[in-house]
């Protein structure tokens, strides 16, 4: 099928058409990839942020004895100490002494 030089003229006058149908789809490939870089950057940051919050517990039971004393400072230790001492003076009235210093062997 042979090319006859009226659609030649056609096809040259819709040439400019078809560069700018072409220039837009090159544009829209760009901005897609701007658009997901954006979003993947913000759900980095939330994610990363995330973490941080989870680390930063405030105070409460759910810190370690040593690692909370050494980070809190010198003065809650005495606190602790005398927390300790309260427990244990109250630990020892409930103990029996000779609980577990004799055995019992009958049948």
């Amino acid at each position: 099928m042979a090319i006859a030089p009226i659609d030649l003229q056609t096809l040259f006058t819709q040439l400019d058409k078809v560069g700018r149908a072409q220039a837009a789809q090159k544009e829209g490939q760009a901005l897609h990839q701007a658009i997901q870089g954006v979003q993947i950057q913000k759900r980095t940051e939330e994610h990363i942020q995330q973490i941080n919050e989870a680390q930063n517990t405030g105070e409460g039971a759910e810190k370690v004895g040593d690692r909370g004393q050494r980070q809190n400072g010198g003065g809650k230790n005495e606190k602790n100490k005398k927390d300790a001492q309260e427990e244990e003076s109250q630990v020892s009235i409930l103990r029996d002494p000779s609980l577990g210093n004799t055995i019992d062997i009958s049948l």
